[in-house]
């Protein structure tokens, strides 16, 4: 794996089109609806604190990204967990460190805020993001995520 050279920073609302670009690079598949959703509830609510990141190269273009949450609560009583929910690395950048340093920035940040758990959710047959996660200890959680179809 090649040393990364990226900066990380909070993300801003700016960020969509970057953001939305490498996530179709990396699914093959463009999202602006789940991107909108996204962007609406991190940059118009108070209800959430920011913690989502970018990764920019020397040049400021945006590489990588890492989108997560950590809720408030009601009357603003703090919960002490956050999730990951997205993060994509521009195909052209992947295998240089990127995804492990916004998981590392992502962590410290949100331990500087207090929280002590963060989760996120992979589909079981998606053995590299699986690997990626187990490499940055991440461990199968005592809960069971279940579904049914109706």
């Amino acid at each position: 794996m090649k040393e990364s050279t990226v900066k990380i920073r909070l993300m801003k609302a700016e960020d969509y089109d970057a953001v939305v670009r490498i996530d179709e690079k990396v699914l093959k598949t463009s999202r602006p609806e789940y991107y909108n959703m996204k962007f609406e509830k991190l940059f118009q609510t108070k209800d959430y604190l920011p913690v989502s990141l970018v990764a920019e190269d020397e040049n400021g273009t945006v590489v990588g990204f890492a989108m997560g949450e950590t809720y408030m609560g009601e009357y603003g009583i703090f919960e002490g967990a956050a999730t990951l929910d997205t993060i994509g690395v521009d195909p052209h950048y992947q295998q240089k460190g990127i995804g492990e340093q916004l998981i590392n920035e992502f962590l410290e940040h949100l331990k500087s805020l207090g929280v002590e758990k963060i989760s996120t959710l992979v589909a079981w047959n998606n053995s590299d993001l699986i690997h990626f996660f187990s490499a940055n200890q991440f461990a199968p959680s005592k809960t069971i995520y279940l579904e049914r179809r109706v």
